[in-house]
């Protein structure tokens, strides 16, 4: 069985678990990594339960966020907020998220709960130059196209086995806020 959690990505002067819009999962967030400008990452495993708002988190911090849900190492759901251009959602390792949307209810597709890629790497491309930062949306359609089986990409991830969790990471140096 492969990992099931939260990783919540956002900028912020104190630790983000202080703040009340992470207040329900503040005991059970570890962090992962942090990066110049006040960026930092934290871990909540977990295979259900609400571990706070993204959008509260990005008004109360006044920068962008992220939370990136993993589920079973195959896939991610990217929900990530900016206080002045908004809220989106779309996913990492589309074939297996696909399974998961193909599991629920009849006739709905994963464009259904997702924004397509490229659709997706536009907002990311706003969602980035609100924090600051000047990205390529091809770099980003190329994550948010790809499968899980890259090599481990991040410190924090030692298995040599495919995981979401490495395109996560990928996605978030590519935004140019957590560098590999």
């Amino acid at each position: 069985m492969g990992y099931w959690g939260y990783f919540v990505v956002g900028r912020g002067e104190r630790p983000l678990p202080e703040l009340e819009a992470l207040a329900g999962a503040a005991g059970g967030l570890t962090q992962r990594a942090s990066a110049p400008g006040g960026w930092q990452v934290w871990e909540y495993p977990s295979s259900d339960g609400d571990i706070g708002n993204m959008n509260a988190l990005a008004r109360e911090t006044g920068a962008p966020a992220l939370f990136g849900y993993v589920m079973n190492s195959e896939c991610v759901v990217l929900e990530a907020a900016a206080p002045e251009s908004g809220a989106w959602t779309t996913c990492l390792a589309r074939s297996a998220m696909a399974g998961y949307v193909g599991a629920g209810r009849e006739g709905l597709t994963l464009e259904d709960y997702f924004l397509e890629p490229g659709d997706a790497a536009e907002r990311a491309v706003r969602w980035a130059a609100e924090a600051g930062y000047e990205v390529n949306a091809d770099a980003l359609v190329d994550v948010l196209t790809s499968d899980p089986d890259l090599p481990p990409l991040s410190a924090s991830l030692e298995r040599g086995d495919p995981l979401a969790e490495n395109l996560l990471f990928r996605f978030l140096d590519r935004l140019g806020v957590v560098p590999l």
